[in-house]
């Protein structure tokens, strides 16, 4: 089996200085929620990657090493990479990404890049799973959301549309909601 994290960047300043798009970077809102998603995937270990793959934009470059801030705990560092690909991607794109994962086969892997890349991948990947989770994630895939999606293969190659279960969507909304239940 494989497990496959996505997770979308943190909520972000509306323009960079340099009037670039891969400049943005994280508002006060998006370090905390980056922050909580992190803090979430600490308190959860199966959850945790052992690969993760960055987008080179400032934005997801920031919310992967908060989250990796609060979610480090006496675990080993994952290996990381920068990757300019991730950037504007597509899911014909990440798949070739996620693809290449069996290069170095970890048996977690996590993407942190951009909308409409990601909800749509995280869409076309999963064919069943948890059904809440699915109506949730169907509507969007907000920042720092996580989609969670599962794989009955033992080669990251293997990995197509249709053949994930989705074994959670959480989101800094969804885990406040659950903390005031």
């Amino acid at each position: 089996m494989r497990r496959l994290m996505l997770l979308r960047h943190a909520k972000t300043e509306s323009d960079a200085p340099s009037g670039r798009d891969q400049d943005r970077r994280l508002d006060n809102r998006g370090r905390q929620d980056a922050a909580d998603i992190g803090g979430w995937i600490g308190r959860h270990p199966a959850f945790f990657p052992v690969l993760v793959l960055v987008s080179h934009a400032i934005r997801a470059h920031q919310t992967w090493e908060i989250a990796w801030e609060a979610m480090k705990n006496g675990v080993p560092e994952p290996q990381v990479e920068l990757m300019p690909e991730l950037y504007g991607a597509d899911p014909a794109q990440l798949l070739q990404t996620i693809h290449s994962a069996s290069e170095t086969d970890p048996k977690r892997l996590m993407l942190v890049g951009h909308n409409p890349g990601m909800h749509e991948t995280a869409l076309a990947l999963a064919g069943s799973g948890d059904a809440s989770g699915r109506k949730a994630l169907a509507e969007n895939l907000p920042t720092s959301g996580l989609a969670v999606l599962d794989f009955a293969i033992d080669d990251w190659a293997d990995v197509a549309f249709r053949r994930g279960r989705l074994e959670l969507f959480v989101s800094p909304r969804l885990l406040k909601q659950a903390s005031d239940d």
